[in-house]
């Protein structure tokens, strides 16, 4: 070994953290400082039961029916156990089907479409 080997370069820098080790000191989170008003109880929200209003959150202005809440509720179900956050349409009809909705009647008016196919602009004479 050469005498230049033992001496390290002197734009060197060696940083030792082994002194300031934040798992070593006490939590500073917990300390008990009052405060004037407690807010983060929640007690007032969870005592309000299960019907709470549901409100649509692309539009902020609508109350959703039970049948909406149930069917909302089960398709959160369906994605949280099976860890499908989009799932596919025929996943939606199998959750639907679950819910023992069934084609009973013939087919209506998709809401939104005109009355008269013809004027769709999709169907040919």
């Amino acid at each position: 070994m050469s005498s230049q080997d033992s001496n390290p370069p002197a734009n060197l820098a060696v940083t030792d953290r082994r002194g300031n080790d934040r798992r070593n000191r006490p939590e500073r989170r917990k300390k008990a400082i009052p405060v004037a008003l407690e807010r983060r109880t929640g007690s007032e929200r969870r005592h309000q039961g299960e019907r709470r209003r549901q409100v649509d959150p692309t539009t902020c202005e609508r109350d959703y029916n039970d049948d909406e809440i149930a069917f909302m509720k089960a398709m959160d179900q369906y994605k949280r156990a099976n860890r499908r956050p989009f799932p596919t349409w025929s996943e939606v009809l199998e959750v639907l089907f679950s819910l023992g909705y069934r084609k009973v009647e013939a087919p209506t008016v998709m809401p939104g479409l005109p009355l008269d196919p013809k004027r769709n602009g999709n169907m040919e004479d």
